[in-house]
């Protein structure tokens, strides 16, 4: 039998503090039935002896003391189903399409369970996003966590979409699909995000779950927790290679301090909870692959850097749990580049495992090295000339300075919609490469020279 509880002591922002409970357990779902009848849901935040910190979904306006609060002895589970895939839903996992409810195959805890990490496989398979700068230079891996660094108004959602709707695993016939997870945006801008999905066609593969801007704050803690436990799903149970999209991240870690505060908990780094590398290493580390499992999850989280500082504790934390980055740039976007990624900045560190023969080409690695340095070299090189001018350049100077702007403008610069293969992506690489003598591509062999050179 469930106790039913009028201990409630305390109302702070979402939370609500009751007192003298019996035993609660951590995450346990909560019912609190108002004075006049209606009925909010919670969670167990935290719990001592003498008191219990309820997180409200819907928020607390119209709680006070008289309010009924009963402790239901379970944690949140999501109803899974394969029918999710073309489907859409708010945070909370509830169908917003106007669809039917999701008849459940089964229930899912959405806090998961961790990897062992003896059971994981080690990512090797090679993902095409069609997006140049991000296929060649910092290349996406199967299994791989590679977060998107952005900034106020830049286009990552753009960016986003086009992946969703882009991204293969080439050369293999394998189910794929793509889970979206939108959190603290407009109206406007989830309206933009649905009919992108429903004009290209690849809603079909896709389960979008959609947190809006003024959606209850707490929600948004379990917004991407939702759609990890479908795409656990999907690849564990469906055999699915599944690509998850989080944007924007920055978003759920404001989330995350404004429940800190309401607990008036010792904020750590500008006002961030301490364990906030914690609590995104809970939603990160939920990529990956499984021995003996044929499903994968591959994770692309969006970020924007306030005010387009990399060290902030956002990007900084998410750097240390994740494999890489890949960083957008202001001035490429102020020149009219899209997608407007900075590579120099960008990293995967585990493009290598994911190139070469057999999986992209075997010229990939050493294109990308010596793209790479040829662009480094023209950057550097514009600083100078803005002090001495070009004429006080030497003949490879001019080179570089002449590769650095036909790159930005051919290699970087493409279409919303265009949709470049690997091997196309190369073979501009190639078409770059070679307004370069030859005895100056010192970082490619020989050997393919002679078989790419376009001179």
């Amino acid at each position: 039998m469930l106790k039913e509880y009028k201990t409630v002591t305390r109302v702070a922002g979402p939370l609500l503090f009751v007192e003298k409970t019996d035993a609660v357990g951590y995450g346990e779902l909560v019912s609190i039935k108002l004075s006049d009848g209606s009925v909010k849901n919670g969670q167990v935040l935290d719990t001592s002896a003498d008191l219990v910190v309820v997180q409200v979904f819907e928020g607390t306006s119209g709680i006070d003391r008289e309010a009924h609060v009963k402790f239901l002895g379970e944690t949140i589970q999501l109803p899974v189903s394969g029918e999710m895939l073309g489907r859409v839903f708010d945070g909370a996992g509830r169908p917003i399409d106007g669809g039917p409810p999701v008849i459940p195959e089964k229930r899912m805890d959405i806090t998961g369970a961790a990897i062992n990490p003896y059971a994981r496989s080690s990512p090797a398979d090679f993902i095409q996003t069609g997006i140049s700068t991000i296929d060649a230079t910092n290349t996406l891996v199967r299994g791989q966590k590679l977060p998107i660094f952005s900034g106020a108004g830049l286009p990552h959602n753009h960016i986003a979409l086009q992946i969703a709707r882009q991204a293969k695993v080439v050369g293999q016939e394998s189910a794929f699909a793509v889970v979206f997870v939108a959190m603290g945006i407009t109206s406007e801008e989830a309206q933009a995000f649905i009919r992108d999905f429903e004009e290209s066609g690849s809603l079909n593969r896709a389960v979008v779950f959609l947190n809006l801007a003024d959606d209850p704050a707490i929600e948004r803690l379990i917004t991407p927790r939702m759609a990890l436990t479908t795409a656990e799903f999907l690849a564990y149970e469906k055999d699915m290679h599944v690509l998850v999209i989080l944007t924007d991240m920055t978003n759920y870690c404001e989330a995350l301090r404004e429940i800190g505060a309401a607990r008036e908990e010792v904020p750590g780094r500008r006002g961030y909870p301490g364990y906030m590398y914690t609590d995104l290493a809970s939603i990160y580390e939920r990529a990956g692959m499984i021995k003996e499992r044929k499903g994968s999850i591959t994770q692309l989280p969006i970020l924007t850097m306030v005010g387009d500082d990399i060290t902030h504790p956002i990007p900084d934390l998410t750097g240390y749990i994740t494999e890489g980055q890949i960083v957008l740039a202001r001035d490429l976007h102020r020149k009219g580049v899209y997608p407007p990624i900075d590579i120099l900045p960008s990293l995967s560190r585990l493009m290598n495992s994911g190139i070469g023969p057999g999986k992209t080409r075997e010229d990939h690695k050493q294109v990308s090295d010596q793209s790479y340095a040829n662009y480094a070299e023209g950057r550097d090189l514009r600083g100078l000339v803005a002090i001495v001018g070009e004429d006080a350049l030497s003949e490879r100077d001019r080179r570089l300075l002449k590769f650095a702007e036909q790159f930005e403008l051919r290699f970087v610069r493409q279409g919303r919609h265009e949709d470049r293969s690997i091997v196309r992506t190369l073979e501009i690489g190639w078409e770059l490469l070679s307004t370069m003598p030859k005895n100056e591509l010192t970082r490619i062999k020989e050997e393919l020279k002679a078989k790419f050179y376009k001179g």
